[in-house]
């Protein structure tokens, strides 16, 4: 009589926490930029505080997607796919740029948006393009490993 163990090896790897909070931080920062631009075409003060508060939320999104992906990384099944060491690297640098933007919005009106707000804004969104095509590039890569 032989015993045979059925087992399921599917050889997926765990479903990565940081992917519920990364997408946050990266839609509220470029909506900041528009809503930057608004004002600067409309002097409208209400894009200012929309502005401030997308950076705000933006910012706790984002603390929260640095937990999950340290968690990630401590996480074996989640290792595997993850963004890379330059794509985390690149991710804190979007945070630190849109930190120093928000304290930049934090001023008096016009001065707090043009123009070094708006360009602060618009680095931010250039860092968040950087840090998609640096996590995009270790995925492809790793994606091409395993099919050959």
């Amino acid at each position: 009589m032989t015993t045979t163990y059925a087992t399921t090896t599917t050889g997926r790897a765990g479903f990565p926490l940081r992917s519920l909070f990364v997408p946050f931080p990266f839609v509220c920062f470029t909506l900041a930029l528009l809503t930057d631009i608004t004002y600067w075409q409309t002097s409208y003060l209400m894009w200012q505080n929309f502005s401030a508060w997308l950076l705000f939320a933006g910012l706790v999104m984002g603390g929260f997607g640095v937990i999950a992906g340290a968690i990630d990384m401590a996480r074996r099944s989640t290792r595997i796919v993850g963004p890379g060491w330059a794509a985390a690297i690149a991710y804190i640098v979007v945070l630190l740029l849109a930190f120093l933007n928000s304290l930049i919005h934090a001023g008096d009106g016009w001065t707090a948006v043009v123009p070094n707000g708006l360009i602060v804004s618009a680095l931010t969104v250039a860092m968040i393009l950087v840090t998609i095509l640096l996590a995009a590039r270790r995925r492809s890569r790793i994606i091409w490993s395993v099919e050959r």
